[in-house]
Order: C-alpha cells, then sequence, then structure tokens
C-alpha cells in the first residue's frame, strides 16, 4: 500500500549510463550521499528495471541503485535484462550443457545472447564472486509492484498474468529461486499454469510471433518478435500499436492484425512501464499510462516522472537528461 506522505519519482530504463542517472537525480534534487543519493523530503525513487547491459558505467548504476533500495528510498522492479542475467548463469536441468538463457553453445541464438550480454560480464567479472552477488540481488527484484495510487511494471501491467505469477509462486517480497525460475522459463507438459507466458508479459510485453521470412533489427540484433502497445485502446490499424525501431515499418506491410489481439484500456492507479525504447519528445501514453523508457541506451533520455499522488497523469510532471554529446 502506498504511504500517503511519499511522492515518488519513477525512472525509465538506464541500461548502464551512470552519467545520465546521476545527472537526472541531481537535476530532480536528489544529493550525493555514502553510494547512493538521499532524495528530498517526502520523496522515494522507483526504478522501472533495465539497470544493465549496454552501457559504459553498470556497475555504478547497480551501486547507487541497490544502496537506495537498501536504505529504504528506492524501489526497483525487475527488467528482462534482470531476469536473463539470472537465466545466463543457471543451468536448465532439462539441458544439463546449457542455462536457461542458452550462451554455451554455437547457436546463432547463444551468440546473439552472449553479444548483448558481454558489457555486463566485462565491467562486473564474468564468474567472479562479484557476479554471483549481483545475480543474486536481481533475484530478489519484484517484477511488479501495486503502490495504491499507482503501479510499476517493466514490460506490461496485466492482472491475470499477476495472478499466474502469484500461484506459481513468485509476488513481491519472494525472491526468485531455481525452483520459481523452472516454473516461469518451461511451461509444466501436464497441467500448464501459465507461468512462462505471465513472466514473459509482465517483463516483455505484449508480442506478436514474426513469419519466418520476416525479422526485426535493433541495437545490432535481430528479433522475431514485434513489440505491441496493447494499452492503446483507441487504435484501430497494427501500425498504430506496433513498436518498432526506425527503418522497421517496412515489415508492417506484411502482417495482418492478430484476430486474438485486443486492446485493453487503462482504468484505475496510474500505471508505469519501461522497456519499449520510445524516441523523440517525451510524452505520457496517456492519463493513466506512462512509458518511462526513452532511449538512454541509444543517444536518447534517460526520463522520470514526478509522481505526487494524481490520479490522472500529466506530461508537465516529466524530468529528463540527454545523452552526453
Amino acid at each position: 500500500m502506498q504511504d500517503s506522505a511519499v511522492a515518488y519519482d519513477l525512472i525509465g530504463d538506464v541500461h548502464g549510463h551512470a552519467d545520465m542517472l546521476e545527472a537526472l537525480l541531481r537535476k530532480l534534487g536528489y544529493s550525493p550521499e555514502g553510494r547512493g543519493y538521499r532524495p528530498p523530503h517526502g520523496r522515494r525513487l522507483v526504478f522501472l528495471g533495465d539497470l544493465i547491459d549496454r552501457g559504459p558505467g553498470q556497475l555504478r548504476v547497480l551501486e547507487i541503485v541497490r544502496s537506495m533500495v537498501e536504505e529504504g528510498t528506492a524501489l526497483c522492479v525487475m527488467g528482462n535484462h534482470e531476469f536473463n542475467a539470472i537465466a545466463y548463469v543457471t543451468p536448465d536441468p532439462r539441458n544439463p550443457e546449457e542455462c536457461y538463457r542458452v550462451n554455451r553453445g554455437d547457436s546463432a541464438k547463444a551468440a546473439s545472447n552472449r553479444r548483448q550480454h558481454a558489457a555486463f560480464l566485462a565491467q562486473i567479472g564474468e564468474g567472479t564472486p562479484a557476479h554471483k552477488e549481483w545475480v543474486d540481488w536481481f533475484r530478489t527484484l519484484p517484477v511488479w509492484l501495486d503502490l495504491g495510487g499507482l503501479r510499476a511494471v517493466h514490460g506490461c501491467w496485466d492482472g491475470h498474468a499477476i495472478e499466474a505469477l502469484s500461484l506459481a509462486g513468485w509476488k513481491p517480497g519472494v525472491a526468485l529461486d531455481d525452483e520459481i525460475l523452472h516454473r516461469v522459463s518451461h511451461e509444466p507438459e501436464e497441467a500448464p499454469t501459465g507461468a512462462l507466458a505471465a513472466r514473459k508479459l509482465l517483463t516483455c510485453g505484449v508480442e506478436i510471433s514474426l513469419p519466418e521470412d520476416v525479422r526485426i533489427t535493433k541495437d545490432g540484433h535481430s528479433f522475431d518478435t514485434l513489440r505491441i502497445a496493447n494499452w492503446r485502446h483507441w487504435a484501430t490499424t497494427l501500425d498504430e500499436v506496433a513498436l518498432v525501431p526506425g527503418g522497421n515499418r517496412e515489415v508492417l506491410r506484411h502482417l495482418d492484425w492478430p484476430t486474438w489481439l485486443r486492446m485493453t484500456e487503462v482504468s484505475g492507479s496510474p500505471v508505469f512501464l519501461g522497456h519499449h525504447w520510445f524516441t523523440g519528445h517525451p510524452v505520457i501514453e496517456s492519463p493513466k499510462i506512462a512509458v518511462l523508457d526513452w532511449s538512454a541506451a541509444g543517444g536518447g533520455k534517460l526520463v522520470a516522472y514526478r509522481w505526487d499522488g494524481e490520479d490522472t497523469l500529466s506530461n508537465d510532471k516529466l524530468v529528463w537528461v540527454e545523452a552526453a554529446g
């Protein structure tokens, strides 16, 4: 439940850009203290996940966030990159020669996963005690937070998915142990729980599988799925809800609106998301939803929303810093 005396500053995907994070914190009125920052009176941070991968200052980002979480001045939800970091080092009992996130073999997928995670491993020291310590800390991060007046999740807020993960034993306050990790990585052949789909939905959002001859490219990687902004209930065409990086729009010409895809209007407490690599001038999606990932790792902006208890979101509450030079 929300503490009515606390206002929240929510921050989108940092991806290891410590310089931008520290600049944004200073702009928000936070002061350096110890390894982290001291908030202005009555305020608290909420990080929306994807602290790691890509940027040059990943250890510093982790130090800031963890120290503030431990001090009680910040909260942090798990992004897909933190989940991937856990899965990257945890052996899969179904395939003892591999991990849940494949990276040991010669397959194209294993090579792609190694490239995506290489900067983190180089900066943290692959296989070191520090590596294990940070992965263990990632396991403590909740997938979602309902703070009463606001809700925070990395990819997509979905009540059914939250219920499925809760039934699988994973909810705020419960660390991701190996038993739960297996449940959210593999569907059982008998009596499916929906935990795998629920985990993907909450951390990655709604995705459409692409035909074999169609791929989305981003950040030097190729993807076989298309992200969908399923909260845009006003949309009538696939182009309005497809979230694709520049240069990928051509693929939409070959795709039909999936018969199962339904747009969902967000109601209740406002929802804050990361994950979706927006670009341009930061704006909220609607009075009930704000996406705060504005491509800090791709030369864009690191964006925060200053929430003061309002039930209706406003563009004038957005604060951001630009990527350096």
